[in-house]
């Protein structure tokens, strides 16, 4: 197991085990949480992009429209994926969470075929019809329809979708991300405290320490992500990322023992069929292009 293999599984597991950290402060309201989140990730960052030498990157690049202009969509694309994440930890709905982050892989896809022109192969457009016909049995079965499942899986592919024309690189993609975000972080947060509905420093020092972390808790699996991604193939750490959905089910289900009865089941189980099916065309048509002495093209091609 060289070092991408364990920056990968370390990125992930993070990402499982996020929910526990943002179970602490539940108190304050997701928005709050997501503002506090972009201005402490700046203040991690800010070394990080003066060590590594991106700020000559980071400017070159934010002045030309059309990347700036991407690289805003990406700001406000992870940003409301964040917030989404957020309020479903903090509001019991952790499993659904989950299920989005299961479906993601498949939405990216698809995505794929709507936008970029890319085709499906047989097993995979089953993969996709299958994960739909899963959605709709839980929704069947929920007594909400599952909209932040829906919501999660859509924000992050999206959020794929664009960081896939970007031209930067992970951490000044990041960086510039996150400045984009700054100022209205700041405004919004800046106008809570003026109005005395801001949280920070109302909560005691466990809470706005928790709170100063979460840069930290952010930027770290983010950017041991972005070591893996240059040193693993795509199809290990396509693997490796149903590890974070996987341990946040286990969380939601075990630990904070969210309602998750037969009906329920039933619709995961499907799909987690579909996903099965997908990652093993996937391994399969690899494992015959290596085979064949061949580069394997796109999962979506």
């Amino acid at each position: 197991m060289n070092i991408g293999h364990l920056t990968a599984a370390a990125a992930f597991l993070m990402w499982g085990l996020l929910p526990i950290y943002w179970k602490q402060l539940e108190t304050v309201p997701s928005l709050q949480l997501v503002a506090h989140r972009v201005v402490w990730s700046g203040l991690t960052l800010l070394p990080v992009v003066w060590l590594s030498g991106a700020w000559s990157s980071i400017r070159a690049h934010a002045a030309q429209p059309a990347i700036l202009l991407r690289q805003t969509a990406a700001a406000v694309l992870v940003a409301a994926n964040w917030l989404g994440f957020v309020w479903a930890v903090t509001h019991g709905r952790m499993i659904e969470s989950s299920l989005g982050y299961f479906l993601t892989p498949l939405a990216t896809v698809l995505l794929g075929v709507l936008l970029l022109g890319e085709r499906l192969r047989p097993v995979q457009w089953v993969a996709v019809t299958l994960a739909a016909v899963g959605v709709a049995w839980i929704a069947a079965g929920y007594q909400h329809f599952p909209w932040i499942a829906l919501f999660l899986a859509g924000s992050f592919s999206s959020y794929s979708l664009v960081k896939k024309t970007t031209p930067l690189g992970a951490v000044p993609s990041l960086a510039l991300e996150t400045l984009l975000l700054l100022a209205p972080a700041i405004g919004y947060l800046a106008v809570e405290h003026a109005a005395g509905r801001g949280r920070f420093g109302t909560l005691g020092p466990r809470a706005d320490l928790l709170m100063a972390a979460s840069g930290l808790a952010t930027a770290a699996p983010l950017l041991c992500f972005a070591t893996a991604a240059r040193r693993i193939p795509l199809s290990t750490l396509g693997l490796l990322q149903y590890l974070g959905p996987t341990i946040q089910f286990l969380l939601g289900s075990w630990i904070y023992h969210e309602p998750f009865d037969r009906t329920r089941l039933v619709g995961f189980v499907i799909v987690w069929c579909a996903l099965a099916l997908f990652v093993a065309d996937s391994l399969r048509r690899r494992f015959a292009s290596s085979a064949g002495g061949q580069a394997p093209g796109p999962d979506g091609g």
